[in-house]
């Protein structure tokens, strides 16, 4: 009989980095701040949606407010979208998701989120040394403003054109 191969090895890995998901999902609909950034080196970079970057006590302060006014009863929903590993012991994790809030059923499409996750192996488990989360805004090229190498630009349609002339 063989041991566990390389392959069994990553696909374990993979499993514990997305029940760290599944653990913060868990504890954000518990609105357990402490509980949602178990998972969080002592020294994790946490980028907010807003993007200010807070330390992990910061983090869990904030979250304590949070989860006792605006985000009281909500919850977190969402999917794992990749894992990538840098190292054997680094994996760099993208998500999506999004709070519900407490009186909503779904999601609103508006509120969906990316979130870029940096985890590493330490002491045996794997644990969240950097966390950054943004909006989903995508830019139509219908719309007023598009970026074209690196530069935004005014994006004029045919009806604007036509007011024009």
């Amino acid at each position: 009989m063989s041991g566990p191969t390389d392959t069994d090895a990553r696909a374990q890995d993979e499993r514990e980095i997305r029940a760290i998901v599944d653990r913060m999902f868990d504890a954000w609909g518990r609105g357990d701040a402490a509980a949602y950034h178990a998972d969080l080196t002592d020294d994790a970079d946490y980028v907010a949606f807003d993007g200010s970057r807070r330390s992990k006590a910061d983090s869990i302060r904030s979250h304590e407010n949070l989860f006792r006014t605006v985000l009281y009863g909500s919850r977190l929903t969402g999917q794992v979208e990749s894992i990538r590993f840098v190292t054997p012991d680094v994996a760099v994790v993208h998500l999506t998701g999004s709070v519900v809030e407490g009186w909503r059923q779904t999601m609103r499409r508006r509120r969906l989120s990316r979130q870029t996750m940096v985890v590493v192996r330490r002491d045996g488990r794997w644990q969240v040394t950097a966390f950054h989360n943004t909006r989903v805004r995508p830019l139509a090229t219908s719309g007023r403003m598009v970026e074209l190498g690196g530069r935004f630009v005014r994006w004029r349609t045919n009806r604007a054109r036509r007011k024009r002339a």
